[in-house]
């Protein structure tokens, strides 16, 4: 009686078979650390804080961030009402929902805001001061804000300086945020 063993064939089908079973258990818990919707919202949010400080640069506006725990909203000074309005007519600076799950941390000079939705009933129509300026001098409200995952704790930290660059930083970087 010969013995029969496995062909080098069946060997490499069943190791396939194994590395897209293990590569898909890997990608459905995410051990990687990728959160893209966290991701693509602080990505987005920084392509935008740093285009309209550069469109206050060029046109000579003033442009504001109001953000709210779940959502954010640029704001454009308009200097014959002296008040932070919102511009119907710029798409970029839309009221934006943030995807679900996902909220924010402001931190100012070192101290948290505390971060509230306007209240349609207590103001009428004015809208809210923006907590983060970029101004037509070029010059920024130094800010940390922090995108976080409310499931898992994971977070993406987007740092101004008071020159108004804006960029997302290294979570271990986030701590030495004035050294």
């Amino acid at each position: 009686m010969r013995s029969r063993g496995f062909t080098l064939v069946e060997i490499l089908v069943v190791i396939v078979i194994i590395t897209v079973m293990v590569s898909l258990a890997l990608l459905s818990i995410d051990v990687a650390g990728q959160d893209t919707p966290l991701d693509q919202e602080s990505r987005r949010l920084v392509g935008l804080m740093n285009l309209l400080h550069d469109r206050a640069l060029l046109e000579g506006h003033d442009y504001g961030l109001w953000i709210e725990p779940h959502a954010y909203q640029f704001l454009v000074y308009d200097d014959r009402s002296n008040r932070w309005e919102p511009d119907p007519a710029d798409p970029q600076t839309r009221r934006r929902d943030l995807p679900k799950g996902l909220s924010f941390r402001l931190d100012l000079d070192g101290q948290r805001v505390v971060l509230k939705a306007p209240d349609p009933q207590a103001g009428g129509d004015t809208p809210p001061s923006p907590q983060i300026a970029s101004a037509a001098s070029g010059e920024g409200t130094p800010f940390e804000l922090t995108l976080v995952r409310d499931a898992t704790g994971r977070t993406r930290v987007i740092r101004g300086d008071a020159l108004g660059h804006t960029r997302i930083v290294r979570p271990g970087a986030a701590a030495s945020a004035a050294s």
